[in-house]
């Protein structure tokens, strides 16, 4: 089995990603080697290989959202056997030891964890992501893909999906509780179908009502326009938790408004202009303004073992490694209904899907 591999990369900022090799490193005693089938593209690949997001380290294969069959495991690994449906999603290391790792919050590692792609491992090496044939991940960095849920569809949910699931847990999404959704996209998709699984009502804000029949039939009740002034003053009051997707600038006061006393407004996007607020807005009726990301190993399988239960899966386009330039371009334009996901077999014509 080679170290060896075919890929796609982006080799300098703003240069289209072409056909690449990149050598994976040796199985060790707790590592799984992973045939990549589907790799979903996340708006966090585009700002990286543009270098958007500070230094990027090229050449840069993207993708942190990965499903696959176990090709080899190491000699100590326990949790999985060649053959198995797995995943990995945006980290592939933490210390282990902080207290964050230890409550199984890898995501929040006091040390720094490894991301999956653009980062440097403990074995100093650059970490290369899901556009690729294979990837050797440390076993306790890899999640299993439950039977009932179709590689492609699962691909999105180890980003897209724990990025949703987590605040909406954390902040007790469930019945009796009323839900918003800011932004109807890639996450926002997952974050209303993932709520009313959860039982609670919920409600898409967007900008324009384009996407109305889209929300309603993801398990929405109901979809208001934010760019009608009127929505504000209708909703006043009339949410228990608000969870932002996008990762444009908001009028802080106007979201907070729309909060009942002890709500909550989480957001998931990450805008790159600063934002301000009244202290009234969060003083007088208690309310909450937070933020999260993704999920540690724990709770992103415990993620995908609800959606498998509940039979959800993100709505997916599924291209070819060769139509990825052409789906950056789509993703920056709002044109994809919700994640693009990449078939992998392109690199490699000759293997089988399994």
């Amino acid at each position: 089995m080679s170290n060896t591999v075919a890929a796609y990369a982006a080799l300098s900022a703003g240069a289209p990603l072409v056909p690449h090799t990149i050598e994976l490193r040796d199985v060790g005693p707790l590592d799984v080697r992973i045939d990549i089938r589907f790799a979903g593209i996340c708006h966090s690949d585009i700002h990286t290989v543009r270098d958007e997001w500070g230094p990027a380290n090229y050449p840069v294969v993207p993708g942190h959202e990965i499903t696959g069959v176990v090709a080899a495991v190491g000699s100590a690994v326990t949790r999985f056997a060649v053959g198995d449906r797995v995943g990995v999603g945006c980290l592939v290391d933490s210390c282990g030891e902080c207290a964050s790792c230890v409550r199984g919050e890898e995501q929040y590692c006091r040390n720094g964890n490894v991301q999956t792609y653009n980062a440097v491992g403990k074995d100093g090496r650059i970490t290369q992501g899901g556009y690729a044939q294979s990837v050797v991940v440390t076993e306790r960095f890899v999640c299993r893909i439950p039977d009932g849920l179709a590689l492609d569809v699962a691909a999105p949910l180890l980003c897209a999906g724990i990025t949703t699931y987590a605040p909406l847990r954390r902040w007790g999404a469930g019945p009796g509780k009323r839900v918003a959704v800011v932004g109807l996209g890639g996450l926002g998709h997952m974050a209303v179908k993932l709520a009313r699984a959860m039982g609670a009502d919920v409600t898409v804000l967007s900008q324009t009502l384009k996407k109305r029949e889209d929300g309603l039939a993801l398990g929405a009740t109901a979809y208001y326009a934010t760019e009608d002034p009127a929505t504000f003053g209708a909703l006043a009051g009339a949410f228990d938790l608000i969870l932002n997707t996008v990762s444009a600038p908001l009028d802080l006061d106007a979201y907070l408004s729309l909060l009942a006393v002890d709500g909550v407004l989480a957001g998931v996007g990450a805008p790159a202009e600063p934002m301000t607020l009244h202290a009234g807005s969060l003083l007088f009726q208690r309310r909450t303004l937070a933020g999260s990301i993704i999920g540690g190993l724990r709770e992103t399988q415990e993620m995908l073992d609800f959606c498998a239960a509940h039979g959800l899966g993100a709505q997916v386009e599924v291209i070819g490694v060769e139509q990825v330039n052409e789906a950056y371009e789509r993703v920056l334009a709002s044109d994809v209904r919700y994640r693009f996901v990449i078939d992998t077999a392109g690199l490699d014509r000759g293997r089988s899907n399994g």
